[in-house]
C-alpha cells in the first residue's frame, strides 16, 4: 500500500484517477464513461468559449491602442493647424470643424469598439448554446436507453 498521506493511513494513490474510482461503484443504469465523456466536452466548451473571449479581449485592446495612437496624432495635427496664422474667425471655423470631425470619428470608433465585443461574446456564447444542445441531446439519449432496458 503506498502511503502518501501523512494524516491517514489510507492509499490515496487510487483516488488520482477519478475515472477509475467512479467505475469502482457500480451504480445500476449509470454509464460512467460517458458522465465522464460528457463532463469533458463541458470542459473543452467552456475553454474554447474562453479562448474565444480572451482573443476578442485582445482584439479590443489593439483597436484601442491604434486608436489612443491615431488620436495623438490628429491632436497634434490639430493643434498645429490651429497655431497657424489666420484670423480669430477663422480659427473658430476651423475649430468647430475639427470638433464636429473629431466627434464623429469618436462616435465611429465606439461604434467598431462596440461590434467587436459584440461579435466576440457572440462567438463565446455559441460555443456554449452548441455543447448545451448536444448535452441535452445526450440526456435525451441516455433517458431512451434507459427506458428501453427496462
Amino acid at each position: 500500500m503506498a502511503k502518501t498521506n501523512p494524516f491517514f493511513d489510507v492509499d490515496v494513490s487510487k483516488f488520482t484517477d477519478v475515472s477509475k474510482l467512479m467505475s469502482e461503484f457500480k451504480l445500476p443504469g449509470v454509464d460512467v464513461e460517458s458522465a465522464f465523456a460528457a463532463q469533458q466536452k463541458n470542459i473543452q466548451a467552456l475553454t474554447a468559449a474562453n479562448q474565444l473571449a480572451f482573443e476578442g479581449f485582445q482584439a479590443v485592446a489593439r483597436r484601442q491602442s491604434e486608436i489612443l495612437r491615431q488620436a495623438i496624432e490628429q491632436t497634434t495635427s490639430i493643434v498645429s493647424e490651429l497655431l497657424a496664422a489666420g484670423s480669430p474667425e477663422e480659427k473658430v471655423a476651423k475649430q468647430a470643424d475639427l470638433v464636429k470631425a473629431a466627434f464623429e470619428k469618436a462616435l465611429a470608433n465606439t461604434r467598431e469598439l462596440a461590434e467587436l465585443v459584440t461579435k466576440s461574446n457572440t462567438e463565446a456564447a455559441d460555443v456554449i448554446n452548441k455543447r448545451v444542445s448536444e448535452s441535452l441531446e445526450e440526456l435525451k439519449s441516455v433517458v431512451a436507453k434507459a427506458k428501453a432496458a427496462k
